[in-house]
């Protein structure tokens, strides 16, 4: 190749670094869009490499003197073209980057979202039970791992994927799932048909259910070649920049990845912010992209919950001066660790508390965005961090070794409260908790949600939070005890208010619980499943699912 003519080198070495860069195109899919990054690395990259071809094809050229300027002088003679593009791309970058810093635009980084103060009591409305969600996002995953694997037919060739999301279908707080191709040889087996079912899981029922679809899902993260999910998506948008896709089902049922096109707010590469989504059938591949105003109200999920944190955080320490949030740091506040989501108005909330950033483990309120419209709410309440009322939820039941989930916010009787359930190493979950957010000493438990709920109001009553209805007058009505006896056929205990309480099953009474409360006898604690148990209960008390007792 040393013997070509130097315009035939030239045209040699220009094919073949569009060849290397065509795969390396297709294998990394970078945006062509001078704000992206990834595609200055792409351009570098490209240069770089045209330049190393040259350098070799032309090597006697360099090499004939020994004299190091003379060298110099040849290798800048042989790229100067290829050098001088690489040296205004990074001079770019280093302008792009300098003039999209946070240090000169302090204010703009704090306006990317702009929370509106409001009232809890009137935006939280009391939910009821059917649309509070029991499971977490790990335990959501492991239940449908157990229903895949009772399928014969799918568990041998496809994987649950990992990155379930939440959504709200048919007005019920659910997670979606997709399967993932086992491997690559089943890939070859199955690719021809596609996948042909996705995972339904509700969040309150916990019911799991398999919606198998009649023509296969064609296009998803698992696929190889142009119908890879996010291959597919570049080859029918080469100029947007996707920033994360989220998998989702309109009310038909139809799957759908929702992608979130990015764009930069501020300068050239600052302020990431979403501008529309793409919407792609799952099983046809058609790809429709929307204005972020104008995106169907059943997609739930366009601005990611880590772009929600990172746009608050900017506002948490910007929002006075760039310099205030290093020196003072008057009003500076951040984000807690963690979130979690309520269903609300039909849409998908993310919720994060907000603290200030000398991490004292209290919060002086919290947000909720919207992750369709970005709409902003945050509520001034000081109280307990969520951690912190994780532990307290955990410590009342620490003989089970237990793991509180991430807690949901919730309005139970005009107070903010954080409502947890309670998981065994198994990530089933086994008990509910709620935590007062302003007065996290307040913990009541339960094996329901119902009897977490009411131990709950008992503990605001008593600590003069809410108000007990008063009692209507009524004639006195003369209460009638009765004795029973039976043998324990089941035990569980709950500590409520420091003291622990036993729901005791026996075989003469087996459609309610007996409640005994180790305060009020000693002996309810050494009872075990098998004994003979003898109680003292109101005979108007026998229809209750737990019935309070005395033990004889």
């Amino acid at each position: 190749m040393r013997n070509l003519s130097t315009p035939l080198k030239i045209i040699i070495n220009i094919a073949i670094t569009l060849a290397a860069a065509a795969i390396y195109y297709y294998i990394e899919l970078p945006p062509i869009h001078f704000r992206s990054m990834e595609f200055w690395i792409f351009a570098l990259l490209a240069l770089g490499f045209f330049s190393v071809l040259t350098l070799f094809t032309a090597g006697s050229e360099i090499t004939r003197s020994s004299n190091p300027a003379d060298i110099l002088r040849s290798l800048w003679r042989i790229c100067k073209i290829p050098m001088i593009l690489i040296a205004l791309i990074i001079v770019f970058l280093l302008i792009g980057n300098l003039i999209s810093a946070v240090i000169f635009n302090a204010g703009a980084y704090s306006n990317l979202i702009v929370p509106e103060e409001s009232d809890f009591k009137s935006d939280i409305t009391e939910i009821s039970y059917d649309q509070i969600p029991r499971l977490d996002k790990n335990s959501a995953n492991a239940l449908a791992n157990r229903k895949l694997g009772e399928l014969r037919d799918l568990v041998s060739q496809f994987e649950v994927d990992g990155e379930s999301a939440q959504i709200n279908y048919n007005d019920k707080p659910v997670r979606v799932t997709f399967l993932n191709y086992g491997d690559f040889f089943k890939w070859i087996k199955n690719t021809g048909e596609g996948i042909p079912a996705y995972i339904i899981t509700d969040m309150v029922s916990q019911e799991v259910t398999v919606i198998r679809t009649e023509d296969g899902i064609k296009y998803s993260p698992s696929e190889y070649f142009n119908r890879d999910l996010m291959r597919h998506l570049r080859f029918n948008y080469p100029t947007k920049m996707f920033h994360n896709v989220n998998f989702e089902i309109d009310e038909e049922g139809t799957p759908f990845f929702v992608a979130s096109v990015l764009t930069k707010r501020i300068g050239i590469f600052g302020g990431n912010d979403i501008t529309g989504a793409v919407l792609c059938n799952a099983i046809t591949g058609e790809c429709t992209y929307y204005d972020a105003k104008d995106i169907p109200t059943w997609v739930d999920r366009v601005f990611s919950s880590d772009l929600i944190i990172e746009q608050y955080d900017y506002r948490g320490m910007y929002q006075n001066g760039f310099w205030n949030s290093i020196f003072g740091q008057t009003g500076c506040t951040m984000t807690t660790d963690g979130y979690n989501y309520i269903a609300q108005d039909d849409d998908v909330w993310v919720y994060t508390g907000i603290t200030s950033v000398g991490g004292d483990q209290s919060n002086i309120g919290f947000i909720l965005v919207n992750q369709r419209t970005k709409d902003a709410r945050f509520y001034s309440i000081a109280g307990a961090e969520e951690y912190s009322a994780m532990y307290s939820a955990e410590g009342a039941v620490q003989q089970y070794e237990y793991t509180a989930t991430f807690p949901l916010l919730l309005n139970i009787e005009g107070q903010p409260t954080y409502f947890m359930a309670l998981k065994d190493a198994s990530s089933l979950v086994k008990m509910y908790a709620m935590v007062n957010v302003q007065q996290y000493q307040i913990v009541a438990n339960g094996y329901s949600l119902a009897e977490c709920e009411e131990n709950y109001k008992a503990l605001l009553a008593k600590n003069d939070l809410i108000e007990t209805e008063p009692e209507a007058d009524e004639p006195e009505v003369a209460v009638t005890k009765k004795e029973l006896a039976g043998t324990v056929t089941e035990i569980r205990e709950a500590v409520i208010s420091g003291t622990t309480v036993y729901f005791i099953k026996i075989d003469t009474l087996p459609d309610s619980h007996i409640r005994l409360s180790a305060g009020d006898n000693e002996l309810a604690a050494i009872i075990s499943v098998g004994d003979t148990l003898n109680v003292t209960i109101n005979e108007a008390d026998l229809e209750k699912a737990i019935i309070p007792a005395s033990m004889n």
